[in-house]
């Protein structure tokens, strides 16, 4: 995707309008490495998001826990250049394709979100950790790595 020349504004933007977003105004959103074809992730954009995805050519996302925009890689770096966003034939799905800084997209510090695969009746990690989530966060909750927990100190005596 070509770098934009002139920032979407949200309100009457047709091609906003076309997409048939749900009942809380989200669309569902895949983002696929341009290069191998690799389904990186899935995630939520609102009307803003999509219009700053547009804006800065980097995936900005909107976090339903958190209720806010999420410019992926904000905080671990792993930004995804958008080279092209497309609409499903129902236009209702939009698709990403990216260039995935770092080689890392998910929050698990692996390639892809979908790293567990379903064989014999059970699910498997078949991808492998490049890079320890604690060391790619500021914030460990939001990675969901339990901090070490605080040292507890023997209460002063009285002399």
């Amino acid at each position: 995707m070509a770098t934009p020349t002139t920032t979407p504004s949200i309100p009457g933007q047709p091609w906003l309008k076309k997409i048939k977003w749900d009942e809380h105004g989200l669309v569902p959103v895949i983002a696929q490495e341009a290069g191998s074809g690799d389904i990186l992730m899935f995630a939520w954009m609102n009307r803003e998001a999509l219009a700053k995805t547009v804006e800065l050519g980097e995936a900005v996302y909107w976090s339903r826990s958190r209720k806010k925009l999420w410019h992926k890689g904000e905080e671990s770096g792993h930004v995804q250049k958008v080279l092209e966003i497309r609409i499903d034939c129902d236009e209702d799905v939009v698709l990403l394709k990216v260039e995935q800084a770092g080689g890392i997209a998910c929050h698990t510090g692996r390639h892809s979100c979908f790293f567990q695969k379903f064989d014999n009746g059970d699910w498997h990690s078949v991808e492998p950790v490049l890079q320890d989530p604690a060391t790619i966060y500021k914030d460990a909750k939001s990675t969901g790595v339990k901090p070490a927990p605080p040292k507890k100190t023997q209460p002063k005596k009285d002399t």
